[in-house]
């Protein structure tokens, strides 16, 4: 009885770790880690060294902070997606 009790324990664990394992090995993650906020960084147009995580004036020179834009490797600026210009508005 406590051998059959034993046997069904260490079977019901190995299951349950080989699915886990499985689903890393085939690239299926879980959902929180699939959403990943997009960090904005705001920077001066006249001192792009300076950053912040949040809009406010530059501490240089005073002026407004502005959304840093994204630019590819090639130089050329990224185009806003749809999600990105709905959420300016």
């Amino acid at each position: 009885m406590k051998t059959r009790l034993l046997f069904t324990i260490v079977l019901v664990a190995g299951l349950f770790l080989a699915g886990s394992t499985f689903n890393n090995a085939y690239g299926q993650t879980t959902p929180k880690t699939e959403k990943k906020a997009k960090e904005v960084k705001y920077t001066c147009p006249m001192h792009p060294e300076v950053l912040a995580s949040k809009p406010g004036k530059c501490p240089k020179c005073g002026m407004d902070m502005v959304e840093k834009k994204e630019v590819k490797k090639d130089g050329t600026k990224k185009k806003p997606t749809d999600k990105e210009k709905s959420m300016s508005m």
